[in-house]
């Protein structure tokens, strides 16, 4: 299949355009770098251009004669969506309708949607279910969901088959340590535990101390890379015209903030500091989620179950690239 995949140099989809590659898809990566690495994917492959370029993105879908598009192009820090909403409707939400109004007019009617579970909001109870109703508390997840309303209008309307997949905290790094997490500036947790045990950073901050959990940090479930990449896949396989699939995709446990500094500790061998901080905006206390659905439908199963092995892949990333990609 003729794959554009936009978005396809940061960090989950570089991790998907390579396990795509490995099954012989034909893929293209189409993204603008702002925040994705020319390194993370094949210099052939890459295509530098903006969702917003019409015309550009009109011209690739003809040449490349493109069948399906996976769409992870998309800003992902919850408390910069409360600072800058505006910042994050445009991005996540204008572009990817300018996508979709390209794909509809070329005919292109396969899509895989790189969703969250920030539409989830605060939960009713946990782990968290498909059913589970979608309330977001920021910018970010409401973004993420009028997209996910956008597409099932698109497949009712246009016989598109897609499948949105809300994952949890993407985690971990390519075995190999070819591949792995780089953001600027850096704003999730395992990284800067792991920049913290490298002296490239003098603490790590826990934001909130006095959440409604055992040890009073939020909890999150945190799924490796590589099996978010495998659930892409999977999805790209089950897509059926007129029809749309939404799942959940993670390990079915939480780990609050300080268990992950202890495990991050048990594997580096190293202490980490930390330093109390005030809650942020739009963090809920618990997401953990329930992915039978995906299981069964799909027959996906997370090969990562233990949050040492998550992080023992990422410290081979972080070890072996101390600055990242640069």
């Amino acid at each position: 299949m003729r794959i554009l995949v936009t978005g396809g140099a940061g960090y989950i989809g570089s991790h998907v355009v390579r396990l795509l590659l490995e099954h012989g898809h034909d893929v293209w990566v189409y993204d603008n770098l702002s925040r994705g690495h020319r390194q993370a994917v094949p210099a052939d492959r890459l295509i530098v251009a903006d969702l917003a370029e019409k015309e550009r993105l009109d011209q690739v879908l003809v040449l490349q004669r493109v069948d399906a598009v996976m769409h992870f192009a998309a800003w992902c820090h919850v408390d910069e969506s409360v600072r800058e909403p505006a910042k994050y409707y445009q991005n996540n939400v204008v572009n990817t309708l300018n996508l979709m109004d390209c794909l509809r007019r070329h005919r292109i009617r396969r899509f895989v949607f790189s969703s969250t579970a920030a539409t989830y909001g605060v939960p009713e109870q946990v782990p968290i279910t498909e059913e589970t109703p979608q309330r977001p508390i920021n910018p970010y997840g409401a973004g993420k969901l009028a997209v996910e309303r956008a597409l099932a209008d698109y497949a009712t309307a246009y016989g598109w088959g897609y499948a949105a997949l809300r994952y949890f905290n993407a985690a971990g790094a390519s075995p190999d340590g070819r591949i792995g997490e780089h953001h600027e500036p850096e704003t999730h947790l395992i990284p800067l535990v792991l920049m913290t045990a490298l002296g490239q950073r003098p603490h790590v901050a826990i934001y909130g101390t006095d959440y409604p959990t055992p040890d009073g940090t939020c909890i999150r479930d945190y799924v490796h890379v590589d099996d978010l990449a495998e659930a892409h896949l999977r999805a790209l396989e089950r897509l059926e015209p007129g029809k749309g699939w939404c799942y959940n995709v993670g390990i079915g446990r939480g780990y609050s903030v300080r268990e992950v500094i202890r495990a991050a500790e048990e594997v580096t061998g190293r202490p980490i500091p930390v330093v109390a901080a005030d809650r942020r905006p739009g963090d809920p206390p618990v997401l953990v989620a329930s992915s039978e659905k995906i299981q069964r439908e799909l027959g996906w199963r997370p090969g990562y179950t233990d949050l040492r092995a998550i992080i023992e892949t990422a410290w081979t990333w972080h070890r072996s690239h101390p600055r990242g990609y640069r």
